[in-house]
């Protein structure tokens, strides 16, 4: 069995390991043929020395040539999509079409372009210049950056080609990857290509850099390393906050994405006026990916009355026939019960599923629970528990009164969704709720499901903790998403010929800036 090399300071050497691990395929359970090693701390340091010396090289690199590198690695990704997402299916059980191959490969190079457009602009770095003062500002890379990705999007999120690495290397600063676990192959042939492309563009040695799993005391060590600029997490809540306490100790910036519910609220008039279609609207997209999305619906807020009657019946025969997808590993399954077993004890009920299997491989019931108003605010943390996975949480109130006081609980998420009467029967009730709703949400619907995240410049794929670390931030939308990977650097009455491009008067970038108070490009 191949123990796969890792890539430090431009070169695929072997690890200095302290052990290997193997990924497996979740629909049989089997280990895939090669093995991974586990890093020690002397790979850790050597990342780290490398991408400091990258750094050094990418504060004065022309930013159309760090553009091109990332232009150069989504051509690449497309060259080899056909082996990248075969083996990213067998890694995750997800479909090779349409999942990986028709959405989210095109998602992954359509995000690198534009995160290679904003770079080469450079309106991103926010320049501002008080030219009575002779005062200038623009943000600027950080320095080094360390991407941990999550196990649900191989592609779009990982640490070696997702929204955390684009928006880095568009912000100039060299990236140490943290692949998960669960699909190490999909990220070695994803960092190859990134090699590839840096070595095709002339980029630092150190650019790019993957490590495939360390042991938890050396992943704390690495985020607060005085070498490290910030950090970009996704993963579990228990972990990651494990990692922030590290990080904040030594004062790092570190971006996280850890948990959340997404509250979809369903008024009495939505209900009336078309009931039917939004139990298969949520039904749809609850199962979608085996639930295995950060916005999935997690939890549904109704109004006590026969259309709500209607509406989860409705909804638990929708789930008890649909087909049981396979999770993306056993232990996703065994994360998946435990939440369930914490929902159901403090008081859920199940209306459909809440059993482990029924379907190939790594798998449990497609879930549908429901509790009253009342008991959901005797026990509001335990039934924010995520069931990351085909599970969903139905609460009844008793009247919309009752719904503000469920809305003020909640912690913080993603994104949050009211659906409403079209022609206007629930207005009076939208605007009772919809402040207890905004607060506790980054990114707020009206009659859709928050499933899908587009990768557009207004989106906000952040909110309060515990769904992000920091509730100002984005991981999707650029340009916003570089901000997080930037330091705000102030020259007050700095000669022209010592200022950087975008803070020239002449502006030869054709950025967009902030000049007295007046936007200017």
């Amino acid at each position: 069995m191949a123990v796969q090399k890792v890539l430090l300071g431009g070169q695929w050497v072997a690890a200095d390991s302290s052990g290997t691990f193997t990924a497996e395929n979740p629909r049989t359970g089997e280990a895939l043929a090669d093995s991974y090693p586990v890093s020690s701390w002397s790979d850790c340091d050597k990342a780290l020395h490398a991408a400091r010396e990258a750094f050094d090289h990418l504060r004065t690199m022309p930013r159309d040539q760090i553009a091109q590198f990332l232009e150069k690695y989504a051509e690449l990704i497309e060259q080899r999509k056909d082996s990248i997402c075969a083996l990213a299916a067998e890694e995750t059980a997800l479909p090779v079409s349409p999942r990986l191959a028709d959405v989210e490969l095109p998602r992954t190079t359509n995000q690198l372009r534009q995160a290679a457009a904003a770079c080469r602009n450079g309106s991103w770095a926010l320049p501002t210049i008080d030219t009575k003062a002779n005062i200038r500002s623009c943000l600027a890379a950080i320095g080094p950056v360390v991407v941990f990705g999550p196990n649900n999007f191989p592609l779009a999120f990982n640490g070696v080609s997702g929204g955390d690495f684009a928006a880095a290397v568009a912000a100039g600063c060299p990236v140490i990857a943290k692949s998960n676990s669960l699909h190490p192959g999909t990220t070695r042939l994803l960092a190859e290509a990134a090699h590839d492309a840096a070595c095709a563009t002339n980029m630092p040695a150190g650019t790019i850099q993957l490590l495939y799993r360390l042991d938890h005391a050396d992943g704390e060590r690495l985020v607060a390393d005085r070498r490290i600029g910030a950090t970009g997490y996704t993963g579990s809540r228990s972990a990651g906050l494990k990692l922030k306490a590290a990080a904040d100790a030594a004062g790092k910036p570190i971006y996280l994405e850890l948990s959340s519910v997404n509250p979809v609220v369903i008024l009495p008039g939505a209900l009336r006026e078309r009931g039917a279609a939004l139990a298969d609207e949520f039904a749809s997209s609850c199962l979608m990916g085996t639930g295995q999305f950060c916005t999935n619906p997690g939890l549904i807020v109704l109004v006590a009355g026969q259309a709500t009657e209607d509406f989860v019946a409705a909804v638990g025969e929708k789930f008890a026939a649909a087909p049981v997808g396979t999770l993306l590993s056993r232990g996703g399954a065994r994360s998946l019960a435990e939440a369930i077993e914490v929902l159901k004890t403090a008081g859920a009920a199940v209306v459909a599923g809440g059993e482990g299997g029924g379907g190939t491989g790594a798998s449990y019931q497609n879930t549908w629970m429901r509790i009253n108003g009342d008991e959901f605010l005797q026990r509001p943390h335990l039934l924010q528990t995520e069931a990351f996975g085909n599970a969903s949480l139905c609460v009844v109130a008793g009247d919309i009164a009752e719904v503000k006081r469920i809305l003020d609980q909640l912690e913080g998420n993603l994104t949050g969704c009211i659906y409403s009467h079209t022609q206007g029967e629930d207005d009076a009730d939208y605007a009772a709720i919809e402040p207890h709703l905004r607060q506790h949400v980054g990114r707020l619907l009206n009659d859709k499901m928050p499933t899908g995240v587009a990768v557009s410049p207004a989106m906000n794929h952040g909110g309060p903790f515990p769904s992000t670390g920091h509730p100002g931030f984005t991981a999707v939308g650029i340009p916003a998403s570089l901000r997080r990977f930037a330091m705000l650097q102030c020259y007050d009455n700095v000669r022209p010929s010592r200022l950087p491009e975008l803070l020239l008067d002449d502006n030869p970038l054709g950025a967009t800036r902030f000049v007295d108070g007046q936007a200017r490009s």
